[in-house]
């Protein structure tokens, strides 16, 4: 009974570390912070906009022990820190444990998937989700019962008809990397484009729609404040094979350039403006475009069409009856 007694008071007294904290932690107190999923297991990317507790924080320094600065990088850059949160783990038995772990910092968010081996070693880890700014769009991550790993990608049309493409990976363990194992691209392709920021102002002398066709568009608007200028670029390139989008506010730096520089995005943008086009200089935007395709060029000024005002019908009066 003494013995029972003295490792029930130990037990008791043992608490859970924290890892909101700077002091070091054991790896597997670090994989049992993370609450077990079951399978199939789905998040979306409207979960990663809910706000999580502050009890679940887990400091960048304490992720950074288990998992590379440089996974983070790829998504943030360099030197930014996210807030880390647990989303849940699966456990493959005598096998690997996959972590699926949430980022944030400021208004950018991203999910990845960690994965360790049996003896809790770091193996590799991928972006699971990484939201655009594009309302036409939802995307989902699933893991399912065979350990392979789907990302799915929603797109309303602007006929209210939706398509899905899918990307599906498999972690290998020898290769110590997740890798893609098959590719359903998106069925349909988006015919027109819905500018989300047409209805702002436009008194800038700037401020105007350029590019050609419904698939390229560069759309400069006024700014929150003087100097400022919002902005929406879209593209679509060799026949649809590659495509990117961007929204956002760019600083007037002289005359005729404005920039697009925001803090845990490393995408840098830069407008220079003529009278009749604006030329599109980008640096390590790769977050918001295809592989193989730039933001760089040049796009010319589109003649503005003023919308006609509404037709408004006038009353009709009755007729005055006729006297015989």
């Amino acid at each position: 009974m003494l013995l029972a007694l003295v490792i029930f008071t130990g037990c008791k007294s043992k608490k859970k570390p924290s890892l909101s904290g700077e002091e070091m932690v054991d790896i597997s107190d670090f994989i049992d912070f993370f609450p077990t999923a079951n399978l199939p297991y789905k998040f979306t990317d409207t979960s990663l906009l809910r706000k999580e507790k502050d009890s679940l924080l887990i400091s960048y320094k304490v992720i950074t022990q288990f998992v590379p600065d440089s996974v983070f990088d790829q998504v943030y850059g360099k030197g930014v820190k996210p807030k880390v949160y647990p989303l849940g783990k699966v456990v493959v038995s005598k096998g690997e444990t996959y972590l699926f772990i949430k980022t944030v910092a400021k208004d950018k968010r991203a999910a990845f998937i960690v994965a360790f081996d049996k003896d809790n070693k770091y193996i590799a880890a991928m972006p699971a989700l990484r939201p655009d700014q594009s309302t036409a769009t939802a995307q989902s991550m699933v893991l399912d019962k065979q350990y392979t790993i789907t990302k799915i990608m929603q797109r309303k049309s602007i006929d209210g008809s939706i398509s899905e493409g899918k990307d599906v990976y498999v972690l290998n363990v020898d290769a110590k990397n997740f890798i893609l194992i098959m590719t359903d691209a998106l069925d349909d392709k988006i015919t027109e484009l819905i500018n989300p920021i047409d209805t702002l102002p436009r008194k800038h002398k700037y401020a105007a729609d350029y590019g050609t066709g419904k698939m390229n568009l560069v759309s400069i608007r006024d700014g929150r404040k003087p100097e400022l200028l919002s902005f929406f670029v879209h593209f679509d390139k060799d026949n649809g094979g590659c495509s990117g989008e961007l929204k956002g506010e760019a600083i007037i730096q002289s005359a005729n350039t404005a920039q697009y520089r925001e803090g845990g995005d490393p995408c840098i943008l830069t407008f220079t403006f003529s009278a009749n086009s604006v030329s599109i200089k980008e640096e390590n935007c790769g977050n918001h475009r295809g592989l193989k395709c730039s933001f760089d060029g040049s796009f010319g000024k589109r003649k503005y069409v003023k919308p006609a005002p509404p037709k408004t019908e006038k009353p009709t009066l009755p007729k005055k009856p006729v006297k015989n």
